[in-house]
């Protein structure tokens, strides 16, 4: 009888060497994806880039802006095969315990009115709508808004 081994994921500061795995998982679960570049420059601005991986497999990423008591959620994502498995709330958990850590009192985020999924995590963790940001996204035809959430640290 042979045991399967289940690795558990782990974060990692993200490196320029994950910038073309990152943005390849960005293509194939948006419409409109950060580019390679977009993750290039939060990285060169120091911002907080995170990956999320098991057994070296890429599952998901962050990016959080941190300054001034705010942070900002830039982008989470969790890749389209490890999805629904809980690593986005984990991967939220960690960006609100990083955001603590550094001194942020709210964090902000914008999501799309048409990610419902998304609006769920958010909810499920206490966010609430404090704004909106009218065309703020690309659509495929024009512009989406973007609700802002906010959450007391």
């Amino acid at each position: 009888m042979s045991a399967v081994l289940k690795q558990t994921p782990r974060l990692e500061p993200m490196r320029e060497a994950d910038l073309a795995e990152v943005a390849a998982v960005e293509s194939a679960i948006y419409t409109h994806p950060w580019t390679r570049g977009n993750f290039a420059d939060s990285l060169r601005a120091r911002y907080q880039c995170f990956t999320l991986r098991s057994g070296g497999a890429l599952m998901g990423y962050f990016v959080l802006m941190v300054a001034a008591g705010e942070a900002h959620l830039l982008n989470l994502s969790v890749a389209a095969v490890h999805q629904r498995k809980g690593h986005g709330t984990a991967l939220l958990g960690e960006v609100m315990r990083l955001a603590r850590e550094l001194g942020a009192r709210t964090l902000f985020l914008e999501v799309r009115p048409s990610n419902l999924g998304a609006q769920a995590l958010y909810r499920r963790f206490g966010f609430r709508r404090v704004g909106v940001r009218r065309g703020y996204y690309p659509a495929n035809a024009g512009r989406e808004d973007a609700l802002v959430l906010s959450i007391v640290l």
